[in-house]
């Protein structure tokens, strides 16, 4: 079956998937090993905490960018996140810290600062227009029906 969708809203939706299963390995692997990110976390806030509940609500929203009704809230969510965590990134450039898996690079870590924006740019993009996303028409004639 053939989608009558232009291929720029198709694309979108592709790369939503690809955006959503990524925040979700990403923020269960902050479940599997606290460690690693614990120790980019800044000392004034509590590091293993900070790493489960930014763990949770990045599990979350990519969850919720995958629901069309809750989906432009979830990315909203997302991108307070990813200014709430942008700190941790700085601490780990300015402290020079080795996660396992990541380079130690004070190269790689200066690029992880704009590459905040580009995921807050991402994720801004699913605030825009929701009403042309995949399910949208489903959920307004959900909505409409229930008036």
């Amino acid at each position: 079956m053939r989608s009558s969708r232009p291929p720029q809203y198709r694309r979108k939706e592709i790369l939503r998937g690809i955006f959503a299963v990524s925040l979700i390995i990403v923020g269960i692997t902050h479940f599997l090993k606290p460690d690693q990110f614990a120790r980019i976390v800044p000392p004034p806030f509590p590091p293993f905490a900070s790493v489960y509940i930014s763990g949770f609500f990045e599990v979350l929203g990519g969850i919720g960018l995958l629901i069309p009704i809750v989906s432009v809230a979830a990315a909203w969510g997302l991108i307070a996140l990813f200014i709430a965590v942008f700190p941790a990134n700085i601490y780990m450039l300015v402290h020079n810290i080795k996660i396992d898996g990541i380079p130690q690079s004070q190269t790689l870590y200066w690029a992880r600062l704009p590459f905040q924006a580009v995921l807050i740019a991402w994720a801004y993009w699913y605030t825009r227009h929701p009403e042309q996303q995949l399910g949208a028409s489903n959920v307004a004639s959900t909505v409409e029906s229930s008036d």
